[in-house]
């Protein structure tokens, strides 16, 4: 019983996965702040041009 503990704590195999899940994870987060923050900024200049090309 104390062997399968110690081989289950020194197992690394499915630590890269884990790592590579939480990389996925914090990317995709960051990427949904970037088109938040951008979409906002964007959708105001397409009504900005939208105004100034029906009132022309």
């Amino acid at each position: 019983m104390i062997r399968a503990i110690t081989n289950f704590v020194r197992d690394e195999e499915g630590a890269t996965a884990v790592e590579y899940g939480l990389m996925v994870a914090l990317i995709a987060a960051v990427l949904v702040g970037v088109v938040t923050t951008l979409g906002e900024s964007i959708s105001g200049v397409f009504t900005t041009v939208s105004g100034k090309i029906a009132g022309s």
